[in-house]
């Protein structure tokens, strides 16, 4: 098969991508470009990338020529400049549903966040619902994954945790009381990512995607702290505490250690799915294990 991936240099964008050219399938690598974290993304065999914003439905249909499905990994997780949610989550995802259909595709699979919705205050998780409904409305095949909390190499989890804990023996938890999460290894939803492109499974529906177990983010950072051979004091602080940190990072850290979207996802927890969404078939459900192997596997060099 030929398929495209939005945010094909990105995290998710990046595993799906090897994955397919594994198996054999040709990719089109669209993004704008500006993530340079793993150069060698760009040759893969039976790979090609285009340069291409989200802005621009004409380079879109271009990319997507010949494609029989598209996987819209695109996303941010905080505002800079011309870069708000409104205009990548809302008005891009109009942009490929309107290429896609320019360009023939037959399936659009697009990647969500677990507590997506409207209404809710928080501009990530409603403009995550509109392109959910932009998707949804498109009249072409689709399947939506509603993910939570994806971890392994070049996410934010692990290399958020870790290099906090590199620069300091503590790590401050979101809130005085803990909210569960179930972090969910990429490789997981990558085999839900290529069902749903490849084996076109999950059609038309929406589906949470989350990992084995349910677990407080301090044994996460705990875990880390013994993968990397340190000593670490986790601390509940405020959630408002947490807020102006994240904006202090967001404001003067090019990479920030957190941001305010992710203060909100950790403040609600990431481990429930939201009524609407089904569990992904029995032979999909992620079953890969935050152990030491894994936390290995996924640190920064």
């Amino acid at each position: 098969m030929y398929i495209a991936i939005t945010g094909g240099t990105g995290f998710v964008g990046r595993a799906l991508a090897r994955e397919l050219t594994r198996a054999g399938h040709r990719v089109v690598l669209v993004a704008r470009g500006v993530d340079q974290r793993d150069a060698a993304i760009r040759q893969l065999d039976s790979a090609r990338f285009v340069a291409a914003s989200l802005d621009d439905t004409a380079q879109l249909t271009q990319a997507f020529a010949g494609c029989d499905a598209v996987a819209h990994c695109a996303g941010i997780n905080r505002e800079q400049g011309a870069q708000t949610y409104q205009h990548v989550h809302v008005e891009g995802t109009r942009n490929v549903v309107a290429a896609a259909h320019s360009a023939g595709v037959r399936k659009l699979v697009l990647l969500s966040y677990l507590h997506a919705r409207p209404d809710c205050g928080s501009a990530y998780h409603e403009t995550k619902w509109a392109a959910e409904e932009l998707v949804r409305a498109a009249g072409i095949d689709h399947t939506i994954l509603k993910a939570g909390m994806i971890y392994g190499k070049g996410d934010h989890m692990l290399g958020h945790i870790s290099h906090t804990l590199k620069l300091l023996p503590v790590f401050a938890t979101v809130g005085l009381r803990e909210r569960t999460v179930r972090p969910v290894a990429v490789a997981d939803v990558v085999r839900i990512l290529r069902a749903a492109l490849v084996e076109n499974r999950m059609t038309n529906q929406t589906v949470a995607v989350l990992g084995p177990e349910e677990i407080d983010l301090s044994i996460v950072v705990r875990r880390v702290a013994q993968v990397m051979g340190r000593r670490v004091l986790v601390l509940p602080m405020p959630i408002v505490g947490q807020q102006l940190l994240a904006i202090l990072a967001e404001r003067f850290m090019p990479v920030p250690l957190v941001t305010r979207s992710q203060i909100r996802m950790l403040a609600e927890g990431i481990s429930t799915p939201l009524p609407g969404s089904v569990a992904p078939p029995h032979d999909l459900i992620p079953m890969i294990r935050l152990d030491a192997a894994q936390i290995r596997a996924g640190l920064p060099e």
